[in-house]
C-alpha cells in the first residue's frame, strides 16, 4: 500500500473516532401527568458541551438551550405536569461496554 492510501485509510479512522468521541449526547424530555399517573415523551434533544438542542415530538418546537434544564420549565407550564430528563444510554465503540449516562435515577423509583 503506497503512503497516500495509507494515510486516506489511517485518517478514515481518525474521523470515524473523532466522530464517537465528539458526539452529543442524547435525551428525551418525559411529561409526568399527577402522581405517575401517566407520562409521555414530550421532545428529544442533543446535549452538546456549550448548549442544548430540543425538538417537541409534534414538531412545532426547537429549541437552543444554555442547558438541558433549561427545557423542564418549557413542558412542565399546566398544573399536575413535571418534566424530566432522561438520558438515553451512550455506546462508544472504543469502549467494550455501554456506558450509562442516567443521571440521579434510583432504579425503584423510575417509572420509565
Amino acid at each position: 500500500m503506497t503512503d497516500s492510501l495509507l494515510w486516506k485509510a489511517r485518517f478514515g479512522e481518525v474521523v470515524r473516532g473523532m466522530v464517537v468521541d465528539f458526539a452529543p449526547r442524547l435525551f428525551a424530555v418525559v411529561q409526568e401527568y399527577g402522581d405517575r399517573v401517566d407520562g409521555r415523551v414530550a421532545a428529544w434533544g442533543m446535549a452538546f458541551p456549550d448548549h442544548a438542542e430540543v425538538v417537541s415530538v409534534e414538531g412545532g418546537l426547537r429549541m437552543r438551550l444554555q442547558d438541558v434544564d433549561s427545557a423542564l420549565p418549557v413542558f412542565a407550564t399546566r398544573e399536575g405536569v413535571s418534566a424530566s430528563v432522561v438520558w438515553l444510554p451512550a455506546f462508544n465503540t472504543r469502549l467494550t461496554e455501554p456506558v450509562d449516562v442516567v443521571d440521579d435515577v434510583e432504579e425503584e423509583t423510575a417509572w420509565w
